[in-house]
This record gives C-alpha cells, sequence and structure tokens, in this order.
C-alpha cells in the first residue's frame, strides 16, 4: 500500500518559520508531480506549490517568495520551507502526489496525505 505522510505542522509566532515534508512510502514505481494545497477553517482547499519531478515549481500568486517547495526523489520526499509566516496562513496543509505503482499497473494516481495542522499565533 501506497501512502503520503506529512510531517513538521505546528504553532508558530507571527514572522516565523516552518518546514513541512511529506514521504511518500510503499510499492512506488515513480511520483510524476508533487505538491501542497491547503484548507483554513471555513474555506475550501487551495493549491499553496506544486514541483515535477525535474524540479520545475509553480506557486499560488501571493505566495510566491515566502514558501518554496523542493522534493528530493530519491526519498520519495516534497518540502515546503514557509517563511515570515501570517495568521492567513493558518490551515491544515495536504500533501499531494501523482504515483506510479505495480499496484495499479503503472498508471498515475492521485495520492493525499492526511494533512497536518499549522497555527502562526502569538
Amino acid at each position: 500500500q501506497v501512502q503520503l505522510v506529512e510531517s513538521g505542522g505546528g504553532l508558530v509566532q507571527p514572522g516565523g518559520s516552518l518546514r513541512l515534508s511529506c514521504a511518500a512510502s510503499g510499492s512506488i514505481f515513480s511520483i510524476d508531480a508533487m505538491g501542497w494545497y491547503r484548507q483554513a477553517p471555513g474555506k475550501e482547499r487551495e493549491l499553496v506549490a506544486g514541483i515535477t519531478h525535474g524540479g520545475s515549481a509553480n506557486y499560488a500568486g501571493s505566495l510566491k517568495g515566502r514558501f518554496t517547495i523542493s522534493r528530493d526523489n530519491a526519498k520519495n520526499t516534497v518540502y515546503l520551507q514557509m517563511s515570515s509566516l501570517k495568521p492567513e496562513d493558518t490551515a491544515v496543509y495536504y500533501c499531494n502526489a501523482d504515483v506510479r505503482s505495480s499496484s495499479w499497473s503503472f498508471r498515475s494516481r492521485e495520492l493525499w496525505g492526511q494533512g497536518t495542522l499549522v497555527t502562526v499565533s502569538s
């Protein structure tokens, strides 16, 4: 079974930084795009950033410059470095990945992590 597990969330003061990690494990052949989404209370889930297997990244316009996405293909892991955090960044952050596995005939399947809570508050 393939799963994504996020870590690194927590409570941080405004202006602080956090680094989220998401590791994919299981019977993985390869991973195409990976990304981070977030969902704040009472709001819909939104894209934060995405990154291709080759390392090309894209960001939600309002977050570019404060957030940096990266990945380690050897570790099947994607990271989100967040800096200059604001209270409005408070949300559950979800990892997303397009995974190819022998478990589903090597087709690409979109998987989600369980989410990690980031709270920005003084």
